[in-house]
């Protein structure tokens, strides 16, 4: 997916400018009814659909087997009941690529892995064929800016949950280098004494986490580095 430097977080004044966002599901129109269906699609998906497919549940309550905490994995064990391999793609960590390519291959792998292994391949009913949803992210203005990094904590507090996605996980795919909209500011900033704490930020996963425990931990973390 392309990264786009405008649409980062500095202001036009060189304040952080806070925003909100909503994530829309487009429909592809391509869809897999086995495994290897599943396998030829995943190669030539539009790297949105992998946004879509690992982080949508984030910002859309998906109330299925929490185990299972991407769609690929989901529909592996709800449809095609194959535990073994939903466990393997469920504890796949899309913030260990640098690129989706990097994704891609290592989703690809792993099914033919079980595909080699596999004398049999079970199919599903059209009625549960895994759908291709791509993404689409519909940025908001908050009209809030902050000129200080010491009012990140009391702005991070009161962000919504959207607006964390937006700032800390959906910046790493439109930032030159793939980083939170935060540690973005706070380089621009070019000032040594934040180094550490933008160091801090790049060890905070957010993968395994919902929305509001990430916010709850980039608190502990300013808090820490810009006491009141």
């Amino acid at each position: 997916m392309p990264k786009r430097k405008q649409d980062g977080p500095v202001a036009s004044d060189g304040g952080f400018a806070i925003k909100d966002c909503a994530l829309a599901a487009i429909a592809t129109g391509r869809h897999a009814q086995n495994l290897k269906e599943l396998r030829d699609e995943i190669e030539t998906i539009d790297p949105a659909c992998l946004l879509y497919h690992f982080w949508a549940g984030l910002l859309r309550p998906i109330f299925d087997d929490p185990r299972f905490n991407n769609g690929f994995a989901r529909w592996v064990f709800q449809s095609l009941h194959n535990q073994p391999l939903a466990e393997r793609l469920s504890v796949i960590d899309p913030t260990d690529f640098d690129t989706p390519d990097g994704l891609r291959r290592e989703l690809v792998d792993v099914i033919e892995e079980e595909l080699d292994r596999s004398e049999v391949l079970p199919w599903t009913s059209r009625e549960q064929q895994f759908f291709f949803i791509r993404s689409q992210i519909v940025v908001f203005s908050t009209n809030r800016t902050i000129h200080d990094p010491s009012e990140l904590p009391d702005a991070v507090a009161t962000m919504t949950a959207s607006s964390i996605f937006y700032h800390f996980i959906d910046a790493r795919r439109r930032t030159p280098n793939g980083v939170d909209d935060f540690s973005t500011w706070l380089t621009d900033l070019q000032d040594v004494k934040y180094a550490q704490l933008c160091t801090r930020l790049a060890g905070v996963d957010p993968y395994f986490k919902t929305l509001l425990e990430i916010r709850e931990e980039l608190l502990e973390v300013f808090n820490e580095y810009l006491p009141a």
